[in-house]
């Protein structure tokens, strides 16, 4: 099972090849995992008063087919590698088009970061805990 999230391709995010531009996968990917911290009672009013934010060390995209202008899109997320505290993590997304097709796969590792500090900082337990009952891949690995 995974998480998903559903967008529509909108003409902003549209290239001069009329399809969707290589940034927009990542803007999708990045609201995709927005959505999936609210889905755990992790909002920005959270993260606010906890002076904590998710940020990424690395995101790769692997693109597969073409997705255009006006498509629907769903994209299915996993966690695929995190510390058991959950304060470093990996997260799968697979995007596809409205007719099934997977266009795109976005791997991105992250962690939290103290905005106090501007350090690397953890969750609290019991939002870690929250964090760590995400959809896992087959091959999630706990470091």
């Amino acid at each position: 099972m995974s998480i998903v999230y559903e967008g529509h391709v909108i003409w902003a995010q549209v290239d001069a090849n009329m399809h969707l531009r290589h940034s927009a996968y990542a803007d999708f990917a990045a609201q995709a995992r927005i959505s999936m911290l609210e889905g755990l009672g992790l909002d920005f009013r959270v993260f606010q008063k906890l002076q904590l934010g998710p940020i990424l060390f690395r995101e790769e995209l692997q693109y597969l087919r073409e997705v255009g202008l006006n498509n629907t899109i769903q994209i299915h997320s996993w966690l695929t590698k995190a510390r058991p505290d959950g304060s470093r993590w990996s997260i799968r997304h697979e995007l596809h088009r409205g007719d099934g097709v997977k266009a795109a796969v976005i791997q991105v590792d992250g962690a939290w970061i103290d905005l106090a500090r501007r350090k690397l900082g953890a969750l609290p337990p019991e939002l870690a805990q929250k964090f760590m009952e995400l959809p896992r891949t087959e091959d999630f690995v706990l470091e």
